[in-house]
């Protein structure tokens, strides 16, 4: 058999899957919890990097912050966990996609539609900036669907893992994703996270109702004109960008003095009056959370979300991530699943494959047998080391191969068993059991005894079980 066996991750109680989101600071992996099965997504940043950044206060700090957050539109972080050299962040796992695939695949939406996402996105954005969380990187990649079609902001407070507060308590640092960012966010003399994230949060509805941007264009230097913002354009173009001169930059952003765009002609009156106070490029008139709560377009079949905001959320696991000592430290490890077995190998081992019972009077004497089981691998190999120490055996165990050894010698030394698990489908495992040192009969002697505890584990079909059920 040429096939390679699978290699499981494992980190704590938590099965690695796959990447599902890929970042500068940090991989997302889809995940499920072995314990009851719930899926995860859990976000894993590089311990070095974070420390290299200085950014370990700033990354607890927010942690700690979201994980007291209990909001129906805001994904959840279940928990927190550190190994030697990389922190985990257990989130919630949402399955109903980005809201960008909504409208890649669909286009623009009816406004009563669009509203209530947007009603969705300011109830979140409005409970998060009352807890001093800012997101910054707001676009619709970030807010997913659940299986409801309820909207849930991804990233909030961990998207800014790489930016600073200075004393002046603005931001000074350019972030974000290019035509989301806000007119004031390349400003000198910093930024304020609430009213930048507002200008993202209106980019978002205009997407919503029109299907495009409201600031695009191919021109680099007429962009620059429009809004003080890096242009639309792919991500390496963008590290080409970062490379141009800080002069030509600083004369791009002089020449910026309004927003340029323009409403499609089918919006509403309302929603035009809306955009256009929410994209205003002064942050210092621009519209505020509880002007837009009054807003007679957002008014609109508006529903104030109901939780509870108690949380019961602990926090000890945030500081307990960035200790040195082991035992804060979760378990990584690798595992492999069985090896997969594929029809051509199934062909070639055929001759004493036992679909059924574990054995019959044809393989009494053989030096090998085989049976099928429906259990999980992991519980297969638990029950063959449970039923073979009752019976003297040494057992030596790596992944799914067994040794097993009897303790007493026999008539040619001490009889050697190994055992494999093979998976045949998701839910089918096929078990080999074969002499490896010892005496045959002494090995038959042996495989009759296990199979006495394995019953509940091997695999029997149905007509072998009237069979067993006739009378003889």
């Amino acid at each position: 058999m040429n096939n390679k066996p699978k290699v499981k991750r494992r980190v704590g109680k938590y099965e690695l899957g796959r990447t599902i989101g890929e970042g500068t600071f940090a991989k997302v992996k889809f995940a499920r919890n072995v314990e009851n099965g719930e899926p995860v997504a859990i976000k894993i940043l590089d311990k070095e990097k974070v420390l290299k950044h200085k950014l370990v206060e700033q990354i607890k700090r927010e942690v700690a912050t979201m994980k007291l957050i209990r909001h129906p539109n805001v994904v959840r972080i279940h928990e927190v966990m550190g190994s030697k050299t990389k922190i985990f962040i257990v989130l919630e796992f949402v399955t109903g996609g980005e809201l960008f695939d909504k409208i890649v695949n669909h286009g623009r939406m009816r406004e009563d539609e669009a509203r209530r996402y947007f009603q969705q996105l300011i109830n979140a954005v409005d409970y998060c900036h009352s807890r001093g969380v800012y997101h910054r990187d707001l676009k619709p990649e970030n807010l997913l669907l659940d299986a409801n079609e309820n909207l849930k902001v991804s990233d909030f407070g961990l998207s800014a893992v790489s930016r600073q507060v200075r004393d002046d308590g603005l931001f000074h640092t350019a972030c974000g994703t290019p035509n989301y960012v806000a007119p004031e966010v390349l400003n000198d003399r910093g930024y304020d996270g609430a009213t930048a994230d507002l200008w993202s949060c209106g980019v978002i509805l205009f997407v919503l109702l029109a299907g495009y941007l409201p600031f695009e264009d191919s021109n680099l230097m007429t962009l620059y004109k429009k809004v003080s913002i890096v242009p639309n354009i792919g991500f390496l173009h963008c590290i080409a960008l970062i490379s141009l001169s800080a002069k030509i930059v600083s004369t791009c952003i002089m020449q910026i003095s309004e927003a340029d765009f323009a409403c499609p002609s089918w919006l509403s009156f309302g929603a035009m009056r809306l955009l256009t106070r929410i994209l205003d490029p002064n942050p210092m008139t621009r519209i505020t959370i509880p002007e837009i709560l009054d807003d007679e377009w957002f008014k609109k079949g508006y529903k104030p979300p109901v939780f509870d905001e108690k949380s019961d959320a602990n926090i000890d696991d945030v500081d307990a991530v960035f200790k040195d000592s082991e035992e804060h430290h979760v378990t990584e490890k690798k595992e492999e699943q069985p090896t997969t077995m594929n029809a051509f190998d199934l062909i070639s081992m055929s001759k004493g494959l036992d679909l059924g019972n574990l054995f019959d009077v044809e393989q009494e004497f053989k030096r090998e047998t085989r049976f099928t089981s429906t259990c999980p691998a992991n519980e297969i190999v638990s029950k063959i080391e449970e039923a073979a120490k009752p019976l003297g055996f040494d057992v030596q165990k790596k992944n799914y191969k067994m040794r097993l050894e009897n303790i007493k010698a026999g008539r040619k030394g001490n009889l050697k068993v190994s055992t494999e698990v093979f998976q045949v489908a998701p839910s089918l495992h096929m078990v080999e059991v074969r002499k490896a040192k010892g005496d045959t009969l002494e090995f038959h002697k042996f495989y009759k005894n296990l199979s006495n505890s394995l019953r509940d584990v091997v695999w029997t079909s149905k007509d072998d079980k009237e069979d067993q059920a006739e009378p003889s």
